[in-house]
């Protein structure tokens, strides 16, 4: 059941509601005149009337009951923000100019995530347009946008969304959004969009005036879980798998990725993820184009990824934590909270091997088993970062990994991650070594639940208060210290970085043996004592030997077999090196002195 306002065409809309606890529902027309037209009940709860005479700008409410007047919980524009009326949108007039795009196979996307309010100083989608020449001489070809469904307020890093369909009026609404996928196609770049199908936000969440939206048998760490499995569930189910369909047909979106799936609970014979899997191929085969499915998971559990033949979900690929995890910590030492469980070369080796370090193994962290194998999976099913929204900002003081470790350190980790058999993802900034820390911040409207952000955010940083309070996340302050210093990148060792950043992705395209992406052809292994991490990625005509060296201080490595020429070398001069030599060509028996926190490549 396709739900919302549906403009037709001229002047003919269909308005289809779920709504399956309510006894009437009534259309309240408010803009550019008012009408109240009563809806006709359809099957398992809808509700729907088609009028005519209707413009693309009608704003309107439902009330519930003869009583409550709500918002249109599947609303496709929210012009005054969450508490006011939605508006009906006309998907059909704008003007696209991608009919040549054939999109990106998933396995060649070099991501690049962005928070739009934070991206560029106007925090617009046109803003953003006139970024992506940066991007793409840099090497990206596909963005992912933070979530866009309106929110409260103008300031939010999009978690708290309450209007799934509706694109954020402050960003630049549907047609902003279907600019900036637009001009992301002519320039060649995919667009990933970042949705929400765990839990609502707090503020403006009128859901549950129309129905069972939520269930109480779960409890995810914002509220009540979605409800995909008790009685009612299958209009939640269809609200979700028509959103996903909405973004890819409505605005061309390319991919999905798909927040917290471990707070998706589904008990029922067929979860929702893999019913969303299967009506997105169904669409595929439609339209004759491909659109992908990405998750974001911490269940280490690759039925997730596992093709329904064999049991799975059918979702194309996920994020791997666990390699975070594992370059986070040999490079900055933390070890609280979950990076506990990390902190050893062996386990980056066993990353960059098979994905997961936890493959059914004692996490002392969880103080339980947890994960599952993952060797036999593609490496083209995983996306793997050196930093990201989540890794930056749930920090206190939302430190970027270029404040945490040396620049040496910083290009350790850029090379770890564009050297993997995986895809990449970058965070807004890291190219070039962002200075502004990515804090969180919201605008809500009510002062108590404002309040509660603040108290929480004291709490959960109770163990630090020795560094100071928390940035107020509702101050407009702490919002504007979070936008980009784009000319930063022209200066200095930004600039240098950048270059570093540029020609590690010129590597991956252009070398056979990084395009490879057969899990037999890449062979990891590490030396705990030194601190190495090697690295054989093989192609029938090529191979490399990638050496990291996450020591402190210089080692040194013996090669034991065949004639190498170096292809890479993080200490040259001209990325702001030691300058020290190392052998331009390697033998059996020859041995290198590594720097300390350097990274070297070579062929044969």
């Amino acid at each position: 059941m396709q739900i919302g306002a549906n403009y037709i065409e001229n002047g003919q809309c269909e308005f289809t509601v779920w709504a399956p606890l309510r006894q009437a529902l009534t259309l309240e027309i408010v803009s550019p005149q008012t009408r109240s037209i009563a809806m006709t009940p359809q099957e398992r709860g809808y509700w729907q009337v088609t009028l005519e005479n209707i413009s693309p700008q009608t704003q309107y409410w439902y009330r519930l009951d003869g009583e409550t007047l709500r918002p249109d919980p599947a609303s496709h524009y929210q012009p005054q923000g969450v508490h006011q009326p939605s508006q009906v949108i006309d998907h059909s007039h704008f003007a696209w100019e991608d009919s040549n795009w054939q999109g990106i196979p998933l396995s060649d996307y070099i991501a690049y995530e962005l928070h739009v309010g934070t991206f560029t100083p106007a925090g617009t989608f046109d803003a953003v347009i006139s970024r992506l020449p940066d991007l793409q001489e840099l090497g990206i070809n596909a963005i992912e946008l933070m979530p866009v469904a309106q929110f409260p307020g103008s300031r939010n890093w999009g978690y708290d969304g309450v209007y799934p369909f509706a694109v954020q009026n402050s960003y630049g609404g549907p047609e902003g959004l279907k600019r900036l996928v637009n001009a992301c196609h002519q320039q060649g770049i995919a667009v990933i969009l970042d949705v929400v199908y765990n839990h609502f936000g707090p503020e403006g969440n009128y859901t549950r005036d129309f129905g069972p939206y939520f269930t109480d048998r779960y409890q995810t760490p914002w509220g009540s879980a979605m409800n995909f499995d008790d009685a009612c569930s299958d209009g939640v189910r269809n609200f979700v798998i028509e959103n996903a369909l909405y973004w890819f047909r409505e605005y061309h979106v390319d991919a999905l990725r798909l927040d917290a799936i471990h707070a998706i609970y589904d008990f029922g014979a067929k979860h929702i993820l893999a019913e969303l899997a299967q009506r997105t191929q169904e669409f595929c085969q439609q339209q004759r184009r491909q659109v992908y499915l990405i998750a974001e998971s911490d269940l280490n559990d690759v039925r997730v990824i596992n093709p329904p033949e064999i049991g799975g979900y059918g979702i194309h690929a996920q994020w791997s934590d666990d390699f975070h995890h594992c370059l986070h910590t040999l490079l900055t030492g933390e070890q609280q909270g979950y990076y506990q469980d990390f902190g050893t070369c062996e386990q980056l080796a066993k990353a960059f091997q098979e994905s997961f370090v936890y493959s059914w193994d004692y996490s002392p962290f969880r103080q339980r088993y947890h994960g599952s194998y993952a060797g036999d999976r593609p490496p083209t099913q995983f996306f793997v970062c050196s930093s990201n929204h989540d890794q930056v900002g749930n920090r206190m003081l939302g430190e970027r990994l270029s404040h945490l470790v040396s620049f040496a350190g910083a290009k350790l980790a850029a090379a770890s991650v564009l050297l993997s058999p995986y895809m990449p993802l970058l965070f807004m900034g890291e190219e070039y070594g962002e200075s502004a820390p990515f804090l969180y911040f919201i605008s809500h409207n009510d002062p108590d639940l404002v309040e509660a952000v603040r108290e929480g955010r004291k709490r959960e940083f109770a163990a630090f208060h020795s560094e100071g309070e928390p940035p107020d996340a509702a101050s407009v302050e702490t919002f504007q210290k979070c936008q980009l210093n784009w000319e930063k990148r022209h200066q200095g060792k930004h600039q240098v970085l950048l270059n570093w950043y540029r020609h590690l992705i010129q590597l991956r395209r252009q070398h056979p043996a990084l395009q490879a992406s057969d899990r037999r052809r890449t062979i990891a292994s590490s030396d705990e004592e030194k601190k190495l991490v090697f690295l054989h990625r093989y192609h029938p005509s090529s191979a490399v030997f990638c050496i990291f060296n996450f020591n402190q201080q210089a080692v040194s490595y013996t090669f034991s077999d065949g004639i190498w020429k170096q292809k890479l070398n993080s200490e040259q001069s001209q990325w702001l090196g030691s300058g020290i030599s190392i052998l331009e060509k390697a033998n059996q028996g020859d041995t290198i002195s590594l720097p300390p926190q350097s990274v070297v490549m070579y062929e044969k």
